[in-house]
């Protein structure tokens, strides 16, 4: 029972570690990813234009001079200065504000998007790289397994039970999987450049990988509702929400505008007479409407804005469907992960049961090292399958992660 409770405590303790690790290397990703780093500075760009969306149209200001100047009552007409000030409907500058805002939080969410995809992206390099570790130390022990049946036929040849044959099956053997864990050596390399990339540091920078993972004793359950709450269609929301700002703007912005302006036009003096507004300067306040009569680029606005909602429906319950086939099949291949992994446990039992048979024979005389060379293949094989379980369950596991949160 002391064992049982111990052995829990490893396994607790090992998965904790393994989750803190990872963590920390995706952490690390999220902060020094250029991708990232380049999601954040649109959406900085997208926030500013919040700001620029506060603004009026250009104050007009003309002047002009009259060469041949009219008179009037009150003598003749020398130049004429003039202001304008257009002004939008009510609540237009709030409508572009709040259009400008909408596209701002489309942009935060495709940042959202993109640390899912790195945290997904070096979770599956992790596993690949403890994949490429655990094989190689599974190598190394069939490795000197090898290297000790290879004794045990050198003293059968010896006595005249085995032959030299036997002696060379196991060398060539061990060349096979000498060459395989050399193999394994430049995949290591090339995948540990790839992950230090993640991280946006130096390719030959060294990683820490546990020892060993062992699957939990039971999956956890999760629920398909949950893919609602995904970035990838919290987006299609988002952009629905901006279109909805767009047409709220496209009406506010399809009302007149109003304008104010005043004109000064300097008079000079009739000489010929005298009276109390002689050569008095002209000021005229003015009023003016810009009123889209003719215009029918609003009513397209709108719909195209429709067109527009429909299709971001579509794309998000087609993007919808790719994400439940994706959850569906990963937790299936998760399931078969862990069916995987106790037939192999299962096989690697019987496979080390027919093992201390052959070297009981070995004792008795009677040993056969073909049947050494197979049950050692077999057992190299279910080593490896067990690995390549634990990896696939974990990179399931990874992407379920990534689909419902």
């Amino acid at each position: 029972m002391k064992n049982i409770k111990l052995t829990i405590c490893i396994l607790l303790v090992s998965a904790f570690a393994k989750a803190q690790q990872l963590q920390s290397f995706i952490q690390e990703a999220e902060s020094n990813s250029p991708e990232i780093q380049a999601y954040n500075l649109r959406h900085n760009i997208a926030e500013e234009k919040v700001n620029e969306a506060n603004w009026l149209p250009n104050t007009e200001f003309s002047a002009g001079y009259f060469v041949s100047e009219p008179e009037t009552r009150t003598g003749a007409q020398r130049a004429r200065f003039s202001a304008k000030q257009m002004l939008p409907w009510f609540g237009t500058i709030t409508a572009r504000e709040n259009y400008a805002s909408s596209i701002a939080d489309a942009e935060y969410v495709e940042i959202v998007i993109a640390k899912s995809k790195v945290a997904l992206s070096v979770s599956q390099s992790y596993y690949s790289l403890y994949t490429i570790k655990a094989r190689q130390k599974v190598l190394d022990e069939n490795i000197e397994l090898l290297k000790t049946y290879e004794k045990l036929a050198l003293t059968s040849v010896e006595v005249g039970k085995a032959s030299a044959v036997d002696v060379l099956r196991l060398q060539i053997r061990q060349n096979e999987l000498q060459q395989q864990k050399e193999v394994l050596e430049e995949t290591y390399l090339g995948e540990q450049t790839a992950f230090n990339k993640l991280l946006n540091r130096d390719g030959n920078t060294s990683i820490t990988i546990l020892e060993a993972l062992m699957l939990p004793s039971e999956d956890i359950f999760y629920d398909e509702n949950n893919l609602s709450l995904n970035p990838e269609l919290l987006k299609y929301d988002k952009l629905y929400e901006s279109i909805a700002q767009s047409e709220l703007l496209n009406q506010a912005e399809s009302n007149p505008m109003i304008g104010f302006g005043l004109d000064y036009l300097p008079v000079s003096d009739r000489p010929d007479m005298n009276f109390s507004d002689n050569g008095k300067d002209i000021l005229m306040p003015m009023v003016s409407a810009s009123i889209p009569i003719f215009n029918n680029k609003y009513d397209s606005r709108s719909k195209q804005n429709e067109l527009k909602q429909l299709e971001i429906n579509a794309q998000k319950e087609n993007r919808l469907n790719v994400l439940v086939s994706a959850f569906a099949r990963a937790i299936s291949q998760r399931n078969q992960a862990r069916i995987k992994y106790k037939t192999q446990e299962k096989n690697l039992k019987q496979a080390d049961n027919a093992e201390e048979i052959l070297i009981k024979n070995y004792e008795t005389g009677t040993i056969d090292f073909n049947d050494v060379l197979d049950i050692q293949e077999l057992q190299l094989k279910f080593q490896t399958n067990q690995i390549e379980s634990v990896k696939m369950y974990y990179v399931q596991s990874a992407i379920i992660n990534y689909l419902i949160n």
